[in-house]
């Protein structure tokens, strides 16, 4: 058995990916997860997990990864916001011709969640709290790291495993133009995607494992040049949500190479990290910005097979490097 640990990103339903590959990877028993560190969506499909260990070991976390998501997919029957027949006609599965799209769109332009939303209702919270029980986290043999972006310094919070809670993960997944910020202890918290998608460091120095394996769902290239509004405006979210994950991977390569040089003294500590890399960047790349807003079934089961296909395509090619070496070139994928 090898031991990980997973680094996951956030990106709206695109989490289903996620799902996908967790999926895999905790039916393949040579595999053990010691740590999780996630944002957003990421930060949810990480608690799903550690409270479904808790429960009920590999099978309880798959099961409950399965009962969130088949939720989440049930409701969007229901859901206003649905892909129009241009939608379905266009690639990349966006909703962005939907009149209820275009509507949250130029309204939120011009008003915050504080107008529109006064009693700050958030469905997410009603949906989390019928799926995970936030107290068996404290139990769970999976630690979970998640992060936020607070507001006022601009900093990042990356809470500890016994901080985790209900409105930890609502923070991590707060996007202020739609829903109000966070409170907690004072302080107001942002979806953590903006300074954290996610952080590595937790990973590096608070776990024993030395492989950090990333699930990335927000494609790093591939994208055309974007000439309209809307799709530069996109893009420039999509280089900002990936840019803390570079910082760190640049930190890291040069640790690296500081160490293969013989220049780090043995007292001070470095451990060598192993970078492992799950994704679908063609999917991704081809996917709308919008269709982070779709939840219609087939979406979300397109994605879960990607995970699954990506996850089981990792395993059988680096499954005897874990432990040895990186699977990826940090200096081509990130630098």
């Amino acid at each position: 058995m090898k031991t990980i640990t997973l680094a996951l990103q956030g990106g709206g339903t695109h989490g289903a990916f996620t799902w996908g590959v967790l999926d895999r990877l905790l039916a393949d028993e040579r595999i053990a997860i010691e740590a999780i560190s996630g944002t957003s969506a990421g930060a949810i499909n990480g608690a799903l997990l550690a409270c479904g260990m808790s429960e009920g070991g590999r099978d309880g976390a798959r099961r409950l990864l399965r009962r969130f998501w088949w939720h989440l997919a049930d409701v969007s029957r229901l859901s206003p916001l649905q892909p129009t027949p241009l939608d379905r006609a266009l690639s990349g599965w966006g909703v962005q011709y939907s009149p209820v799209y275009q509507w949250v769109e130029a309204v939120t332009r011009l008003l915050s969640p504080y107008h529109l939303n006064p009693l700050g209702i958030d469905p997410l919270r009603a949906m989390l709290r019928s799926v995970i029980d936030f107290e068996r986290l404290a139990t769970s043999p999976v630690r979970l790291f998640v992060s936020a972006t607070d507001v006022r310094s601009g900093k990042v919070r990356v809470f500890l495993p016994d901080e985790v809670t209900e409105d930890v993960v609502l923070a991590s997944s707060c996007l202020p133009n739609l829903t109000r910020a966070v409170e907690i202890d004072g302080r107001a918290y942002w979806d953590g995607g903006y300074v954290a998608n996610p952080a590595i460091h937790p990973l590096v120095h608070r776990a024993a494992a030395t492989e950090v394996v990333i699930v990335q769902v927000n494609p790093i290239g591939g994208r055309p040049m974007p000439v309209l509004a809307e799709d530069i405006l996109h893009r420039i979210n999509e280089i900002s949500f990936n840019a803390s994950v570079m910082r760190e991977m640049h930190a890291l390569a040069y640790l690296t190479r500081l160490d293969d040089a013989g220049w780090i003294a043995p007292e001070a500590k470095v451990r060598r990290t192993h970078i492992h890399m799950i994704a679908d960047e063609e999917l991704m790349a081809g996917l709308h910005a919008s269709s982070k807003f779709n939840a219609e079934p087939a979406f979300i089961d397109l994605l879960f097979d990607a995970g699954t296909q990506a996850a089981g395509s990792w395993l059988a090619a680096h499954y005897d490097d874990l432990g040895r070496t990186s699977t990826i070139d940090i200096n081509e994928v990130y630098l």
